[in-house]
């Protein structure tokens, strides 16, 4: 059996909606055609210019500045989903971990100006580990049913999960 191979954006949408992971995981895409992801898309060119995403192996990362440490950044629009941002994150340090590189966290909220570090502690690679699993768990089943969220209306996987139904 093929190993499945798990990336940064998977690890967020295992946060945000297991739906999402799910149709992402099987190639069903309708990003594209949302304009919120492409203002995040813009956001992300624009305020950190000269920034270079650095690609290993499925892993996508923002970009990377070397200090005292490794920082690994990962660029945010807004904060409402910082449980699964702060994960994404912990997984890219735990992904570098396994690979024999020490990195810290950094979480860019430009529009806010603020940034978040993240430091991945045992309880973390634990958690971590659990949600590869499960995320795992979740691609190779059946498609979840979609469960309405409050953000699920700013999704781009509205209409195909929801599209018709009148609002409960």
């Amino acid at each position: 059996m093929e190993e499945m191979h798990i990336t940064g954006v998977k690890v967020a949408y295992y946060y945000i909606c297991p739906t999402k992971l799910w149709l992402f995981s099987h190639d069903i895409t309708m990003e594209k055609e949302s304009e919120l992801v492409s203002l995040g898309k813009l956001l992300h060119e624009t305020a950190y210019r000269g920034h270079r995403e650095v690609q290993i192996e499925d892993i996508a990362i923002d970009f990377v500045r070397r200090g005292e440490k490794i920082e690994v950044h990962e660029i945010k629009k807004s904060r409402k989903m910082e449980k699964a941002h702060r994960m994404q994150v912990l997984y890219y340090l735990y992904y570098l971990k396994k690979r024999g590189i020490d990195a810290i966290g950094v979480i860019d909220y430009p529009k806010a100006r603020r940034r978040e570090y993240v430091h991945l502690t045992q309880e973390d690679e634990s958690e971590i580990e659990a949600a590869l699993s499960d995320i795992e768990r979740i691609v190779k089943g059946p498609m979840p049913l979609p469960k309405r969220k409050g953000i699920c209306k700013k999704c781009a996987y509205y209409e195909f999960c929801f599209g018709g139904e009148d609002e409960e």
